[in-house]
């Protein structure tokens, strides 16, 4: 066809000299020792920088120029005395004379003087000092007990002592619970049950799939340095930008994923070199020189997806995504450096301790091929039913997508084990719904503000509908700022309150001030999910130009065909919608929701879409990335198509479906997690995986291949001349004449 790059000619030798790969491979390969003793030299140089500059985390959800943020903004700066965190201790009682009677006060007020007693506590606003703080039925209460510092930067012993203040204070008569950042600065602390969880089921996978202790054991080891490498550079990143306390798991989660599957891909092609005869030096360089290329551009990718998150403008979403990022590029670079420099020194080694009976023949090594061949050759007898059935799977399990429902998941969605849980349902049976997450009304006013534009506002909040309780406005010293806490009649994920904020903004505030110079701004969680929400949308077009038009061109340049570029775009986009499809039905539809410890539905956090888009677009191809650069290696020696296809899928069908499995388990890990962010993440990334290294990589893409034929691999004529070549089926020669062959050892 004109304009398309042909194969080579079966079994020629390719003229162009060896890569830099090859070569780095080569001299690892002499020096397996130098290279591996400097690169552990430097991880612990770069741990100890990175230590004492390393900052803490913080969910710090801002949003500049948004007038939720604005407030928020406004109330740090004027009431410094409210900067820290708070907490709220709620009581409960089910005696007659409720809250008021002797023993219940007397117990409270006890109870709340030890409060006053713990460390960084700065004052106690006790339920008998404001009326509004019990509950009508005279039950409920609640004392707001304010801190010093915010919640990240009081030492987790010291929130403890909080914490068991409360354990030990409730009684038959009285129950007592609390809520708010500084009691979940407690439940949610970090916690690695879910790494090591991950880990194991990886190794399990790992060894079933090698057969080998010490093959199983090298990419759970450099998995977990590169999780360190990137640990360092994220707690340096957290020293420059709000990184928010979920940020460690969920780099864990992409870091032992990404990590395995990396080092994965680089010890199958090694294993499969020693298979064919390939002596161990040799096989490092093959290995390198091609499973290391398809690391490099999957691990390209998957940066640049995290990196394009930037174009969101949310300063937190950024420094998530760098945070990620770093954590796959230290992934890259230790299966690129420290991976090589081990399989150097361990030889034919690397199966020792087999707990299977070993069998010499090469054939033996590719048992996985026969199903591969057969499952593409079954496929590319009749593609076109494949074809449809494959992408309409994918439609129907994207079909909830359609009603998904954005908001912020508040303690509600926390299990009913943790204090904060009961302590919002304590707060929502007796103040209401809309409780938990008031609106805040801040008014600003260089000159001053008068009593009568406070009055006239106080009078016109308590008149309007949807709103079932006004505080007293709080002025501050100057005289030129006030707060008024509002409480609307639904919850922050109710429509009835996105509507009654949208009100407030648009006719009530503006119609009461009105000529009296003074501003008002509405925060609050509603205030800042529908802030959110405007500023995503709008920026959602930035994200998919950035994140789909940079690995669109990647894609093209490795592959050298925008046809397959713009196929694996389209098909990961497909693999994206079925995973958010089935968060839907299980988060928000409530399907199936118990088997992960969901005890109620609850909403799609507002940043879910975004952040999942980003991080599966580059999390899939990295499968794309290693089936396709073994097709095109296949062809650019002189295979068909269909045969390239067949081939390709044949040597890599169970190491994708091992690469896939280990990811599987390790984000199914993190769902067992409380957190509800987390859990969305876990099941939204296992899902798309699973998805994408079934359905996608082995029916979809032999299925389109084979109906695309030749069409595959076309690229315009003038477009060959100006876009450089890159070689991602590696040099034929892998070991440099120059160099000679290695020998293991000679450090």
């Amino acid at each position: 066809m004109a304009g398309s790059s042909a194969p080579a000619a079966a079994g020629t030798q390719r003229s162009e000299p060896t890569g830099y790969l090859a070569r780095w491979a080569s001299y690892i390969t002499v020096h397996p020792k130098r290279v591996l003793g400097a690169a552990i030299l430097a991880m612990v140089v770069f741990a100890a920088i990175a230590v004492p500059l390393a900052g803490e985390y913080a969910d710090s959800f801002a949003l500049p120029g948004a007038e939720s943020q604005q407030a928020y903004d406004l109330l740090e700066e004027r009431f410094p005395q409210q900067a820290g965190s708070s907490a709220t201790m709620v009581f409960r009682t089910e005696v007659p004379a409720g809250i008021g009677a002797p023993d219940s006060q007397t117990a409270i007020e006890a109870i709340l003087a030890e409060a006053s007693t713990l460390p960084h506590v700065s004052h106690i606003v006790s339920p008998f000092d404001a009326e509004q703080q019990i509950s009508a039925d005279g039950r409920t209460a609640y004392a707001t007990v304010a801190f010093d510092a915010l919640a990240a930067e009081i030492p987790l012993a010291d929130i403890n002592q909080f914490i068991d203040l409360v354990d030990r204070s409730g009684s038959e008569a009285l129950q007592v619970e609390a809520g708010g950042d500084i009691v979940a600065q407690s439940e949610f602390s970090i916690s690695y049950t879910a790494e090591l969880v991950g880990i194991t089921a990886a190794a399990i996978i790992l060894l079933l799939a090698f057969g080998s202790v010490v093959a199983m054991g090298l990419p759970i080891l450099t998995a977990l340095l590169g999780l360190f490498v990137g640990f360092m550079g994220i707690g340096i990143v957290a020293s420059v930008m709000d990184v928010a306390t979920f940020a460690p798991a969920f780099a864990s989660m992409i870091g032992i994923g990404v990590g395995i599957d990396y080092a994965l891909f680089v010890v199958t092609r090694y294993r499969e070199g020693l298979a064919d005869g390939l002596s161990p030096q040799r096989a490092v360089v093959q290995a390198v020189d091609t499973a290391g290329r398809a690391v490099i551009f999957a691990g390209g990718v998957v940066v640049i997806s995290l990196l394009g998150l930037s174009a969101v403008g949310v300063p937190f979403i950024t420094a998530i995504g760098v945070a990620a990022a770093i954590v796959v590029a230290a992934a890259v670079a230790v299966a690129l450096v420290v991976l090589p420099s081990i399989l150097a020194l361990l030889g034919r080694r690397i199966d020792k301790w087999s707990i299977s009976r070993r069998q010499s023949d090469a054939a033996s090594a590719h048992q996985h091929i026969p199903f591969g061949r057969r499952l593409a050759r079954r496929i590319q007898e009749t593609p076109w039913p494949f074809a449809i059935i494959s992408a309409a799977s994918l439609l129907i399990l994207a079909v909830p997508l359609a009603d998904v429902e954005l908001g912020f998941p508040d303690a509600g969605a926390n299990p009913t084990s943790y204090h904060s849980r009961r302590a919002f349902d304590l707060l929502t049976e007796g103040f209401g719904p809309g409780f938990s997450n008031p609106l805040l009304i801040v008014l600003e006013d260089e000159n001053g503000i008068s009593p009568a534009t406070l009055e006239s506002m106080t009078a016109a909040l308590a008149e309007t509908p949807s709103i079932v309780q006004v505080d007293q406005a709080f002025l501050n010293e100057a005289g030129d700022t006030a707060v008024i806490n509002v409480v609307p009649e639904g919850g922050s994920n109710d429509s009835s309150t996105q509507d009654l904020v949208s009100d407030l903004r648009n006719v009530t505030i503006p119609q009461t001030l009105e000529g009296s110079g003074t501003r008002a701004f509405v925060g609050g969680p509603t205030g800042s999910f529908l802030d959110f929400s405007d500023h995503l949308v709008s920026r959602t077009p930035y994200v998919f130009i950035v994140i789909i038009g940079l690995s669109f061109l990647l894609l093209t340049v490795v592959f050298r065909s925008p046809v397959i570029a713009l196929k694996a775009s389209i098909m990961n986009l497909l693999s994206i919608a079925a995973a958010f499809g089935v968060i839907v039905a299980v988060f928000q539809w409530g399907w199936g929701g118990q088997l992960i410890g969901l005890e109620e539905s609850q909403p799609i956090a507002v940043f879910m879409p975004m952040f999942l888009f980003a991080i599966l677009f580059g999390l899939s191809m990295d499968y794309e990335v290693f089936l396709l650069s073994r097709i095109r290696e296949y062809w650019a020696h002189g295979d068909t198509t269909s045969d390239a296809v067949a081939n390709g899928l044949a040597v890599t069908a169970k190491v994708i479906t091992a690469a896939a499995a280990i990811m599987i388990s390790v984000f199914l890990a993190f769902v067992a997690t409380p957190d509800p962010i987390i859990k969305q993440f876990g099941l939204g990334l296992a899902v798309a995986i699973l998805v994408d290294a079934t359905i996608v990589r082995m029916i979809l893409v032999p299925s389109t291949m084979e109906l695309l034929g030749h069409r595959n691999w076309w690229f315009p004529a003038w477009l060959d001349k100006i876009v450089p070549h890159v070689n991602i089926e590696g040099s034929t020669n892998p070991l440099p004449e120059e160099l000679g062959p290695a020998v293991a050892g000679s450090d």
